[in-house]
């Protein structure tokens, strides 16, 4: 069986578009990201040409090489990292999340304690959960105000001398909600924990920094920011050298490379590479993190005139409910919505028909919406 891409223009007529004179496509729809030709191409070239595993004395093994070292460069600047070193990749920011939470959790046993919000989309709940059973620790939740823009509660209701892990959404997927992380880190660190972030929707939207988070982990999508299926993992300076995670015996013993078990995905890398420079090439300065910076930068601002227009808007609309921050509080362009008399899977329905990309149900952010008593409703 091949793949048709123009039967599959001719059925779905909105897939294609043209943006800043690249085509792109939409592969996720909302949530997902337009991907630049730039991406494609380089996707495509690694394919075309040929690559072999590392570790090899011939240029396809060098190429290899070249890939993974590009691709860790770009993703430190894109995460404002202190080197390219701090850096692993892998099929997804969950499966980077559940082995962090393996390794982790071997220090862990009976009266310590692990954080989890219920802001967080379950990737980055439940592999702290498993943890948490496997280890004997106690699981503390950090909650939110449902009535108060969905904002999380102070940390320091749920620390003690005994945690000894905090996990924290950079930014909430289902209400759009950006809790204020580098206080919850620096929290966290006055207590002795560890501090794992995830950024993947955050990363969509804003520029994002490690160092001035000071997290432990921070974990990403390329998916989320133009590029390819790539999970994306920051190492910080406490965690990187004595955290070794189950690997097998002939892969590296030191990080990033102990992260990475198996052959890395080198046409993925090559399309993570390119997605950070097509970003970098909105913006300007002297160097990728300062293109990044400026670029993302203003992207984010055009973002949040939009975000004005469509919440000035909602209040023409009684019969619609906003869940999540109000206009003027720190936010993603993230709206949870709900329509007085019709079910959320009937309001996406009638959206999709019109060309409007939306989605209906829990979106894995399963804690959020058992908070708001939607979970067992329709999301």
């Amino acid at each position: 069986m091949t793949f048709d891409v123009e039967a599959v223009r001719a059925r779905f007529p909105a897939l294609s578009r043209s943006v800043g004179g690249q085509t792109a496509a939409w592969f996720d729809g909302p949530g997902g990201s337009q991907v630049p030709d730039s991406v494609v191409a380089a996707i495509a070239g690694v394919l075309e040409e040929g690559v072999s595993n590392l570790g090899g004395a011939f240029v396809t093994s060098e190429w290899a090489a070249e890939l993974v070292a590009g691709a860790r460069s770009a993703m430190a600047d894109f995460f404002g990292a202190p080197g390219p070193d701090h850096l692993a990749f892998g099929q997804s920011m969950t499966s980077l999340t559940l082995s962090a939470a393996r390794a982790l959790s071997e220090r862990w046993g009976p009266g310590d304690e692990v954080v989890v919000t219920r802001l967080d989309h379950d990737a980055n709940v439940s592999p702290w959960l498993l943890a948490a059973e496997r280890s004997g620790a106690t699981v503390r939740w950090l909650d939110f105000d449902p009535d108060a823009g969905c904002t999380l509660a102070p940390v320091e209701s749920v620390l003690s001398d005994r945690t000894v892990h905090v996990a924290v959404t950079h930014a909430s997927n289902a209400v759009g909600t950006i809790p204020d992380v580098a206080t919850v880190c620096a929290a966290a660190r006055a207590v002795g924990a560890t501090t794992f972030v995830d950024a993947v929707h955050y990363s969509a939207h804003h520029v994002v920094d490690v160092g001035a988070l000071d997290c432990d982990f921070l974990a990403a999508s390329a998916y989320k920011f133009h590029g390819p299926h790539v999970g994306v993992l920051f190492l910080g300076e406490r965690v990187i050298e004595n955290l070794i995670p189950e690997r097998i015996r002939p892969a590296p013993a030191t990080a990033p490379g102990s992260w990475e078990p198996g052959t890395a995905s080198f046409e993925a890398l090559a399309g993570v590479t390119a997605a950070v420079d097509y970003l970098a090439s909105l913006g300007e300065g002297s160097t990728r993190r300062g293109r990044l910076q400026t670029g993302i930068g203003r992207a984010a601002r055009h973002t949040d005139g939009l975000v004005a227009r469509f919440m000035e808007g909602l209040d023409g609309l009684p019969h619609v409910r906003l869940h999540g921050p109000p206009l003027g509080a720190p936010r993603t362009a993230t709206f949870a919505l709900e329509v007085d008399g019709r079910a959320p899977a009937e309001v996406s329905a009638f959206l999709g028909a019109r060309g409007i990309f939306t989605w209906a149900g829990h979106y894995y952010a399963l804690e959020v919406m058992r908070r708001l008593e939607r979970l067992d409703s329709g999301g």
